[in-house]
């Protein structure tokens, strides 16, 4: 066999599409075919959100299938997206541009991104998503489990700093020290500089505080899809409060069963899943004194607990943790890169979609 030459020749046309570069085997391609069934049905919201007359945008397929792209590989930020644009052939066909197609300023796509903001367009792709899903029978009308989740927000500590300005101004420098200690600091009383809609929170005795928003989700246990996902400021009530408007939304026809962890075994919150016909198969939080006496009782009573569906709940409702993982790991939300509740909302329930459509080939074969 003898040597093959290392010259370059660059045929003036080519006649080899960016379809015919990807594999039929490829596992896009069928999650490619589930994201072309949703954009179709998300037709007319697109229509309403765009003027008739004026300049061409970003058409708003193209832009949800690249960010889409973004979770699917990891990728930081929308800069590095525009640079695999340009030269990956995977990227090109599934975003739908040709292969000599110009790629947008990164600028640009961002300001597309965010119109489609107040056209709430993320939680209209999450529940066509979810409706995919429901027409193929993979998802349970009865049993579900809610949890929330901290995402840290894109500033630093030392951006928060009192509301009334009478701190001590920052060293020089662009990284300037900042002395924190023997300051009290509270949401009352400091908020970011960089991100005000961020909040401090600490997620539990021992560990440390930082600005964080609060992501929740609602996730089906057949086959432990989301069904619903929201993004709240962190406080001590945003997980009970953001489950049930996630449950509001859900719009059950019977009753159904919740399982959640034991931060949510408050007796108010107990009540109002009832007045909601929803069984609450959540964790017990029950304490107890050193001298057997009990501290704290638990709002789940008996009655709950022995039925042997509780047990099963309590066992699923650990996978919602893997919608979390693939999440902050996969997606690299794990951090926001966007400011504000709305766009952080915005991302987080886009990514959720993802998280589903990742999953879906393989439930649908299994089927």
């Amino acid at each position: 066999m003898m040597r093959g030459s290392d010259i370059r020749s660059d045929s003036l046309f080519s006649y080899v599409s960016c379809e015919a570069r990807v594999p039929a085997t490829h596992p896009l391609r069928p999650i490619r075919s589930m994201v072309d069934e949703v954009l179709e049905v998300l037709s007319p919201d697109f229509e309403g959100m765009y003027s008739k007359v004026g300049r061409p945008s970003i058409p708003p397929e193209k832009l949800l299938r690249a960010l889409l792209l973004q979770a699917f590989y990891s990728i930081r930020s929308e800069r590095q997206l525009m640079e695999q644009m340009d030269y990956n052939l995977l990227f090109r066909w599934f975003a739908g541009l040709s292969m000599d197609a110009a790629i947008w300023d990164v600028t640009v796509f961002t300001k597309n991104r965010d119109r489609l903001l107040a056209g709430d367009v993320a939680q209209k792709f999450l529940s066509a998503v979810v409706a995919q899903a429901r027409a193929r029978n993979l998802l349970s009308d009865e049993h579900f489990s809610v949890d929330g989740t901290l995402l840290d927000a894109w500033a630093s500590m030392k951006s928060f700093r009192p509301k009334d300005g009478g701190d001590e101004p920052p060293g020089p420098g662009r990284n300037a020290e900042r002395d924190f200690r023997g300051e009290k600091r509270s949401n009352q009383t400091h908020a970011s500089t960089t991100d005000p809609d961020a909040k401090l929170y600490r997620k539990a005795d021992g560990q440390p505080s930082r600005l964080a928003f609060m992501g929740h989700v609602l996730m089906e246990n057949r086959n432990g899809l989301v069904v619903g996902a929201t993004v709240t400021q962190a406080t001590g009530t945003a997980e009970r409060e953001a489950a049930l408007d996630l449950i509001d939304g859900l719009k059950p026809r019977g009753r159904i069963t919740l399982g959640a962890d034991k931060a949510y075994d408050v007796q108010a919150f107990v009540q109002d899943l009832h007045t909601r016909t929803v069984t609450p198969h959540i964790a017990r939080n029950e304490q107890r004194k050193e001298d057997g006496t009990l501290r704290r009782s638990s709002a789940i009573d008996a009655r709950t607990t022995h039925h042997p569906g509780y047990a099963v709940s309590l066992r699923i409702r650990k996978r919602i943790e893997e919608v979390f993982g693939w999440i902050k790991a996969a997606a690299g939300l794990r951090k926001t890169r966007h400011k504000g509740t709305d766009r952080v909302d915005w991302v987080f329930a886009l990514n959720a979609a993802a998280y589903n459509l990742i999953r879906l080939p393989k439930l649908m074969r299994a089927a």
